[in-house]
């Protein structure tokens, strides 16, 4: 879509989205763009997600299968607690549904092959602000460095709780200095008449 509005064939992206999440996503228009992608996919992200306990599932998100449920109730106290975790300097696994590759391989080849390998812990950086807490759903505010994975963190919180818990829902509301009062919206791009232009910003290339 942006290719036709554009007439620019090279277009690249400084991280895409899961099928189920939504949110801020830098598109890099140009060649000289395009290089500078790293430079954008290293910068900081932050996302509102929403968390179901009660249940747990083999991606670790909502389009996953449920392997395990539980009928323990985590009370606000023990849900603070949790979140203490989750703050400054951290060390995550990567799910193996995910992009990373090992060995050459991308980790969610081989899980949709029903293979699990092991994998190192990698530093991420977490800031975790609790926004709402009605069981079995958990809205949180979460502002982190390149390579976090949230439905980890959601996992990875449903096993502290004691519960098991899966990501139903993430919104990235930033990506380095874009926020969503930077974007618009994809069903935009379909309209022959909107005009992309006030939405276009330039990088030190």
């Amino acid at each position: 879509m942006l290719r036709r509005k554009t007439r620019i064939e090279t277009i690249g992206h400084a991280g895409t989205l899961d099928p189920f999440a939504a949110g801020v996503m830098v598109m890099l228009i140009g060649r000289p763009y395009t290089r500078l992608s790293n430079q954008f996919l290293s910068a900081d992200k932050q996302y509102r997600a929403t968390i179901q306990l009660g249940q747990t599932t083999d991606t670790f998100d909502i389009d996953g299968r449920i392997l395990n449920r539980s009928d323990h109730i985590p009370s606000l106290s023990d849900l603070e607690q949790a979140l203490v975790s989750f703050q400054g300097e951290c060390l995550q696994i990567p799910p193996m549904f995910s992009a990373k590759k090992i060995g050459g391989q991308k980790l969610y080849d081989l899980a949709r092959k029903g293979k699990t390998i092991d994998r190192k812990p990698v530093p991420v950086r977490l800031c975790t602000t609790l926004i709402h807490y009605a069981y079995p759903l958990i809205e949180i505010d979460i502002a982190c460095s390149k390579g976090t994975y949230i439905r980890t963190l959601a996992h990875d919180l449903g096993a502290m709780l004691g519960c098991g818990a899966f990501l139903s829902a993430l919104t990235r509301t930033r990506s380095g200095t874009f926020t969503l009062s930077d974007c618009i919206a994809q069903e935009s791009l379909k309209d022959p008449s909107f005009n992309i232009t006030p939405f276009l910003r330039k990088a030190i290339c």
